[in-house]
């Protein structure tokens, strides 16, 4: 049987580990042992970090809408309190953005959702 030498792959495995390493401070760029450390340490911040990401988003679609609503009168808790009772089938995310982007109908869809409430307290007083 031959003999196999290995130059060559282990060459290419330390230049695929400094390539992802590139970047960094210190020694983590440069030295192929704690390049390695410094790849395994990116990868679990970048998994956690993807799944912390839907949090952080959510709170700022609630910033945007408590800031919008409250140039309305409205708290933010209030408004999601007569969103979920009255029906109104838009998340978070839309609404923000509507906030943002088109104020007057954000203005309509507030106002709905306030009309609705009063004209079922009337009912309920009615009975």
């Amino acid at each position: 049987m031959t003999r196999v030498k290995r130059g060559t792959t282990s060459l290419k495995r330390r230049k695929s580990v400094l390539k992802d390493a590139k970047g960094r401070r210190y020694g983590l760029s440069t030295k192929e042992r704690a390049a390695k450390v410094g790849n395994i340490k990116a990868a679990m911040y970048a998994f956690g970090h993807r799944r912390k990401k839907k949090g952080d988003f959510r709170r700022i679609w609630q910033t945007r809408l408590g800031a919008a609503l409250k140039n309305l009168g409205l708290s933010y808790s209030k408004f999601i309190d007569l969103q979920v009772k009255n029906n109104i089938g838009l998340n978070r995310k839309v609404l923000s953005e509507i906030a943002q982007e088109n104020p007057e109908s954000f203005e309509r869809i507030v106002n709905q959702a306030q009309a609705t409430k009063t004209t079922k307290e009337k009912v309920v007083a009615a009975k």
